[in-house]
């Protein structure tokens, strides 16, 4: 079976499995690839999560030094793109990756640390080269948006693939914290 109609059936699966989404909530399948997409808007801010499935992340990754071993531990740790926009909030959007949680069957957990991976490469004995590419490519562990500013990076969950969870996604705007949620994301088989 191809990756497109299976991103495909998966996504029709997740839609009549009779998990309610959010009103702002949307979902998309890019037609070229077949990843799926959530995104909703909150308070002025856009949160958007797209699959990236494990080929092209071990390709990503071994096209920068990284051993097979290692660009396949990540390759299969649930990764996205992920982009946060302050497209209206009151004021400066602040945002920490801490901050945020992954649930999954029961459990909340938060997303992989950017310093959590940045250890396992370097006692992996990860060249310098790679090392640096891979922090480069990640979603920002902190970052504040004025008006108008957005930013994106991977992000991994470490679950498994063809798992489901929500992602709240937390930020503050003058000293005010909001949120932004995606329900029944999955990871990218």
């Amino acid at each position: 079976m191809n990756f497109r109609l299976l991103a495909m059936l998966v996504a029709i699966v997740v839609l009549l499995s009779g998990h309610a989404t959010s009103a702002d909530q949307s979902q998309r399948i890019d037609p070229e690839t077949g990843a799926v997409s959530w995104e909703t808007h909150a308070q002025g801010v856009t949160l958007l999560l797209s699959q990236i499935p494990p080929d092209p992340v071990r390709a990503f990754y071994l096209n920068r030094g990284f051993p097979s071993e290692a660009a396949e531990l990540y390759a299969t740790a649930c990764v996205f793109m992920t982009v946060l926009r302050n497209d209206a909030a009151p004021g400066e959007l602040s945002s920490r990756l801490a901050d945020w949680s992954v649930h999954n069957a029961g459990r909340l957990q938060s997303p992989q640390s950017v310093e959590a991976w940045m250890a396992r490469w370097q006692a992996l004995g990860l060249s310098e080269a790679a090392r640096i590419a891979f922090r480069w490519a990640q979603f920002p562990p902190e970052q504040e948006y004025s008006l108008g500013e957005w930013n994106q990076g991977m992000l991994t969950t470490g679950l498994p693939p063809d798992s489901h969870f929500d992602l709240i996604a937390r930020w503050s705007v003058a000293g005010k914290t909001y949120e932004g949620r995606l329900e029944n994301v999955v990871c990218a088989r």
